[in-house]
This record gives structure tokens, sequence and C-alpha cells, in this order.
């Protein structure tokens, strides 16, 4: 070897040896490195609502002619948590005084986050540090509980490199294009914690309290009834595996397992049945939720198709229904079958869940980042060869263009969704 090539050669094994060393740190104590790779995403979020506030937030949104991050942060559902957190819920519930009908109110947002953080301002905190301090703890817990999930084995088909898979899925999860709404007054963070918190414990066998946290759940989010199709598929399966093992199915758990059954479709109706009791209006939440434009009596799906067919006709349906059929080819195919079941089951529930019962908005993109496992399979495309059976050797360079393009769509979805244009604004 020439001097030349030696030269260049030791340059790149002690490049390559640092990877490696990096890389084996990460996995060795990979809480750490979560924690530490997302608290600098959450100093990159902080710097796309700086540049929001700066170059793209105009002053019509905010009354003021200097917005600042704090207008972003403040902004949007933030304002009805608030209301919520200070002044609780009004009663009776506001009515269209030409109408009669319900109109906007508090009632369409649920109450777990905002009276969390009305006990911490019990403390002489205001609202905004209160509620940003709390999302930014339940953001760093919900980061390591989806690695977690990730990381869960059992139901699962074998992957040798699941540990470095599990580990870059929950990375980029963190640079979701949404991911801005875990430090605002939301409820992505808290429901965060409670949907992973709910699979990984029901993954763990741990009925009783998955009950707990579903109708924790049920006061945070409406999403109970996924999470009650992924413990149903969980039972189904647990109880064929006792079945051929010769054991007495669900020996010992059948008490449990029920109870998180009945927990989580009482989780399903909780806060609606609580706004009709506190209205004396049986229907009170959904009349509410109708004056924001939600209207699932249109029929499941429905809407989603006329909105794609009146954009674009039949190619704009065409491309609806082929991106959805691809996600279920991705979660149902070799990309997917590393997971777990019941995060398999999550992850095709919770978005036809979504597509069924909300209407066209932006929001989709916010209300995506529960479904977690979508980073699981940009990890494997990323990582993995066309087989499916090893990491490609320069997974490295894949992942990081992945990282390009979701950095890209958080500073896009911050500048775009997040800023309040008066006259043209799309809510996030």
């Amino acid at each position: 070897m020439t001097d030349t090539a030696r030269a260049r050669t030791v340059p790149s094994l002690l490049t390559s040896r640092g990877r490696s060393a990096a890389a084996g740190w990460a996995l060795r104590r990979p809480v750490a490195f979560l924690l530490l790779w997302y608290a600098a995403t959450r100093v990159i979020t902080f710097l796309a609502m700086a540049v929001a506030a700066t170059w793209f937030q105009t002053p019509a949104g905010v009354g003021h002619l200097d917005p600042t991050v704090g207008d972003i942060l403040g902004g949007w559902d933030g304002v009805w948590y608030r209301r919520v957190a200070q002044d609780g819920y009004p009663v009776p519930l506001p009515a269209d005084p030409d109408t009669g009908l319900l109109t906007y109110s508090a009632w369409a947002f649920y109450p777990a986050f905002p009276m969390l953080v009305r006990v911490l301002m019990l403390t002489g905190l205001p609202f905004e540090v209160a509620a940003v301090g709390l999302n930014l703890v339940l953001g760093a817990v919900c980061a390591v509980l989806v690695w977690k999930c990730f990381n869960f084995a059992v139901h699962a088909a074998p992957q040798p490199a699941r540990e470095r898979l599990a580990l870059v899925a929950g990375a980029l999860w963190c640079l979701y294009p949404a991911t801005a709404v875990l430090v605002m007054p939301y409820t992505e963070a808290l429901a965060g914690v409670l949907i992973a918190g709910s699979l990984l414990l029901l993954m763990r066998r741990q009925y009783a309290l998955v009950a707990l946290v579903t109708i924790a759940l049920g006061f945070t989010r409406a999403a109970a009834p996924a999470i009650a199709c992924a413990a149903i598929a969980h039972l189904v399966l647990r109880w064929r595996e006792d079945r051929a093992a010769g054991t007495r199915p669900l020996g010992g758990q059948r008490t449990t397992a029920a109870l998180m059954l009945v927990a989580t479709g009482a989780s399903s109706i909780a806060w609606p049945v609580v706004v009709g009791i506190a209205s004396g209006l049986p229907m009170a939440f959904f009349d509410v939720q109708a004056a924001w434009g939600q209207r699932p009596e249109s029929g499941p799906f429905v809407l989603w198709l006329a909105w794609a067919w009146d954009a674009h006709g039949l190619v704009g349906v065409g491309v609806l229904v082929g991106l959805v059929a691809t996600y279920i080819a991705l979660i149902l195919g070799r990309h997917g079958r590393w997971l777990a079941i019941e995060l398999r089951v999550w992850a095709l529930a919770y978005p036809l869940y979504l597509l069924a019962v909300v209407r066209p908005i932006t929001s989709m993109w916010r209300f995506l980042l529960l479904d977690f496992p979508i980073a699981a399979l940009v990890a494997s495309v990323a990582m993995r060869t066309s087989t499916g059976e090893r990491v490609v050797p320069h997974w490295r360079r894949r992942v990081a263009i992945v990282a390009v393009v979701l950095l890209g769509g958080l500073f896009w979805f911050t500048c775009t969704l997040l800023t309040y244009t008066p006259w043209a604004a799309a809510p996030p």
C-alpha cells in the first residue's frame, strides 16, 4: 500500500470506528440515548417555531407586530385547553341564539390534560409554563415507551437486528413532522404515553393495568376503540397458544381479561356520557362536535372519498385508496412483521378509525403522530435489504436521508400549519 493510499485509509477507519463506538454506546444505553435525542429534537422544534414566528406568522394573526415562539405555542387548540384549565367547562352549554343548536364550546375537548395542567397551576405556574413543561416530560416518557413497544419480541417475527431497528425507529418517531404538538398545550403527549403504555402492558399480559390506563385514555383522546381491537387480537392469539400448549386458556386471568375488554368499551363512550349527564342532553357531545364540523352520521369513509373525488375525480379516489392499500400492505408484509401483532393491529385499526369518523382536515397530520408504528415501517424500509433478512451495510446513509426529509417536514408543518392567518388558515 502506498503512503497516499494509507493516508486515505486511516481516517476512514477512524471514522468507521467512531461510528461503531457511538452506535455501541447507544445500544448499551438506549434510554439515555433516546432521552438525549429527544432533547435535541425539542431544541430543533423550538428553532422551527422561532423561524415560523419570525418569517411566517403574520402580525394580524396574533394581534401585535412582533410574533414570538410563545404565540406559536399558545395558538389553536391551546386556547381552548387554557379555558378549561382556568375556567372549567361552561354550564349550560353555549347555543346559537338564532337556531338554538349547540355551538362551539370547550366541551369538545377532553379533560384529562387540562385538569393535570390545572393541578400544576396550583403551584403558581402560569398556564403556558405548566402545560409546556408537562408535555416536555410526557413527550420524553412517550419516546421511551414507543421504543419499548418496538423492542418487544413476543408475537413478532424473529429479527436479528431488532434492538438497533427499534432504536432507530424510536429516534425517527421523534422527528415526525407534527412533533411540535408534543410540546404545545395539546393532548398528544399524554395520549401517546397512555396508548404506548397500554399496548406495552397488553403485550406483557398485565390486563388489570391495561384497564386502568384505558379508562384514563377515555378522558384524553378518542382512541379506545383501536386499543380494543388490539386487546381482542391479543386475547384470541393467547387463547390459541394456551390451547396448543395444553393449558387452560387465559388460565388465572380470565377475570382481568374480561375487565380489560369492559374498560376499553366503557372508555370509548366515557366522555360523551359525562357531557350528556352534565348538560342534560344525551347527544350533547356529538352536537358540539357537529358544530366544529364533525359529522360521522354521513357514514364511515364517505367524507374522505367525497373529498378525493371533488378534488381530483377518479384519480383522486385512486390515489387515496392506493395510499391506504400500500400502508396496509407494509403493515402486513415483511416491513411490519417484526413488530408484535398487538402493534400491527393498532397500526391498522387506529388510522382506519380516523378515516371512518374524522372529516378531511389537516389535523390528520398530528392525529397520525399517535400511529407510531409508521416510524417502525420507515426504519425497516430504510435499513433492510429487499429480503428483509439483514440490515444493509449503508443503512446509516439511508437513515440520514430519511431524517433530513423528516426535518424538512417538521419545518414545513411548523411554519405552514402552526402559524395563523385569519383569512386563510388550516388547523393543525
